[in-house]
């Protein structure tokens, strides 16, 4: 006697090729045959289209698939065609004519399956969804569904206009599909699609293929060219967070022997048509892409994906990540970031448009990422945990894992920074805090009378950049959590309380006793001196200055004094840390005029190795 799902297994067979489903694909298909909502969260390759794809098929009437991206819908089409299944799409890469046969096909009930960008379905003037109200629709099919959060990391304003399809189409399975959602994003989209009776189906975020690799930047580009090297003739991703630095990253790329392409939203329309075709027709293309601009192409052999910048935030990491490897075979997520990176994204934050709600929102999504990127433990079971998954054991296949870093017992510096937290009633942001450890006279210490507190002053050894290293860590490792909705408050979680109880210990990153302090002044031979060699960095380090005084309105002296600019000589600092450990230079400073003091100081170097002898030319 014959199932209700064995058509959907004949399908699978004789149409896709696969010899079973995958877990949760049969309870999802079996829900959406029933005519029943569902919220479908898997991850990246785990296999979303077929939920909606082969209840399409069997249903009566066409499917409706609404996709961001045409070059998503354009591979999904042309993949189905391949299989037999009759699919089209809709969107403004077509002629008028090629509409029109599509529009002609699905009136006549020739098509399985319809691809729409959101923008066309609700826009009056194409007249897409009048035309839906006249044909039999078999189901709709929501991807992506995380861009109706307006808090995520991949926000899309026409996503807010699809919850009118529980009044155009009552009755007509929604089915909203992501690889990429928090408790709080999955919340959202039910609530914004208006799905509230829909059955979940959660089937994890693993992907155990993927090896995650994270390291500190050591130098520009020199990290990158090692990992390629070792992967010549591998197709990969490399993210950058700028347009600039993608096509330098790119030509760099294509001069050291490597078919590399930029690929960025300042390119034209039919350049970025151009990389796509090559990155998805010849072997071993490396596509350098800027972080903001998805690449939107189910390409299933891509062996890697390179992140040169830090991301936005966790949910954009494993998004971006999630490209690699998607045939199940071994890929890589590698990843370098340095201060600077978290410097220009808060300043990004800052300078947009967003309310300070959404500001407060991306802030703590940051600073979970730096957290993540300086963890000391499996990263699998630690990204894992973000998305509220938990993960039994070291993965072996991250770099902490297969390379474990050099930590100490930092178990006394945790509980000082949770028992502050506790005695300042779990109610302010780190900054704060960490004023109290290290009993700063502050006006909002005063104002909460926060110098009478216990924790005042006991963690005086350590400097402010040590004790964010310190809470970056604990946050990671789920001892205390961010609450955006108390302005980034630091809020105890339930495996604190074995720590604060000395039942446990936990490792830090080394790093964080070893952080040199600022050095101590010390006296120098008088009258200063400058030899011949450094007359020529010496004059460009004050005309920068110069620059940046009259820019601001200020005398130089108020951006470095000359002190600062002899460190700068002496030391030449050629990184943000570097730069941050020297006389006369605080974060605030480092922020606003230290790049441009790094990028004076780099090129006399580059003319230094130029000629050797220190002589001009």
């Amino acid at each position: 006697m014959e199932t209700a799902l064995d058509p959907a297994r004949r399908l699978l067979r004789e149409v896709f090729g696969f010899p079973a489903f995958r877990p949760d694909q049969e309870e999802i298909i079996r829900a959406v045959l029933r005519g029943r909502d569902a919220l479908v969260l898997m991850p990246t390759g785990g296999g979303k289209s077929l939920c909606y794809q082969i209840p399409a098929m069997l249903r009566p009437g066409t499917g409706v698939v609404i996709s961001p991206l045409i070059a998503l819908m354009q591979d999904q089409v042309s993949a189905l065609r391949q299989h037999g299944v009759a699919a089209a799409f809709l969107n403004s890469s077509m002629s008028h004519e090629e509409r029109q046969r599509t529009r002609a096909a699905l009136q006549g009930g020739e098509l399985d399956l319809l691809y729409l960008a959101p923008e066309r379905l609700l826009n009056e003037d194409s007249g897409t969804l009048a035309l839906l109200r006249r044909i039999e629709i078999a189901l709709i099919a929501i991807d992506e569904a995380h861009c109706v959060s307006q808090w995520g990391h991949d926000f899309r304003q026409d996503y807010l206009g699809l919850d009118v399809l529980e009044d155009h189409f009552p009755g007509t399975p929604r089915l909203a599909l992501t690889a990429t959602a928090d408790e709080a994003t999955r919340k959202e989209i039910v609530v914004r699609l208006r799905l509230t009776a829909a059955e979940r189906f959660i089937s994890g975020f693993d992907r155990p293929n993927i090896r995650y690799t994270v390291r500190m930047k050591n130098g520009p580009g020199a990290d990158l060219l090692a990992f390629l090297r070792e992967r010549q003739g591998q197709a990969g991703i490399v993210y950058c967070l700028s347009r600039r630095k993608v096509e330098a990253t790119a030509e760099r790329l294509r001069n050291e022997g490597f078919d590399a392409l930029p690929y960025h939203a300042g390119l034209s329309a039919q350049q970025r048509r151009r990389c796509q075709a090559r990155f998805q027709r010849s072997d071993g293309v490396i596509v350098v892409a800027t972080i903001a601009f998805g690449m939107g192409i189910d390409k299933p052999d891509v062996r890697f994906v390179a992140h040169c910048d830090l991301p936005k935030s966790i949910e954009a990491y494993y998004q971006e990540t999630g490209r690699a490897g998607r045939d199940g075979e071994p890929a890589e997520a590698w990843m370098t970031y340095g201060l600077q990176d978290v410097v220009r994204l808060r300043q990004m934050v800052d300078e947009s448009e967003a309310d300070e709600d959404h500001k407060r929102v991306q802030r703590t999504r940051l600073q979970s990422l730096v957290a993540w990127c300086e963890i000391t433990q499996c990263r699998r079971a630690a990204l894992l945990a973000y998305f509220g998954e938990q993960y039994p054991q070291p993965c072996g296949n991250c770099d902490n894992c297969l390379n474990p870093p050099k930590t100490f017992d930092g178990t006394l510096e945790a509980q000082k920074f949770l028992s502050c937290a506790v005695r300042a009633g779990q109610r302010f942001g780190a900054a704060h805090l960490i004023d109290v450890l290290r009993g700063r006279d502050t006006d909002k210490v005063r104002r909460h009378r926060h110098q009478n507190l216990s924790t005042f002053g006991i963690g005086s050894d350590l400097s402010a950049r040590q004790w964010h290293a310190v809470v970056r860590q604990v946050v990671a490792m789920g001892f205390a959590r961010v609450d955006a909705e108390r302005h980034g408050a630091l809020v105890l979680t339930p495996r604190a309380r074995p720590l604060l109880r000395s039942e446990q210990t936990i490792e830090l990153r080394e790093e964080v006793r070893l952080a040199r302090p600022r050095r101590a002044s010390r006296p120098r031979p008088e009258p200063w001196e400058m030899a011949a060699a450094d007359e020529p960095l010496w004059q460009a380090l004050r005309t920068c200055r110069t620059r940046l005084a009259e820019e601001a309105g200020v005398p130089p002296y108020v951006i470095f004094h000359d002190a600062t600019l002899k460190e700068f000589l002496r030391a030449r600092p050629s990184t943000p840390e570097s730069m941050l450990e020297l006389h006369g230079v605080g974060q605030a400073k480092l922020e606003r005029f230290g790049h441009a003091f790094l990028e004076v100081i780099a090129a006399a170097d580059g003319a230094d190795d130029d000629d050797p002898s220190g002589n001009p030319p």
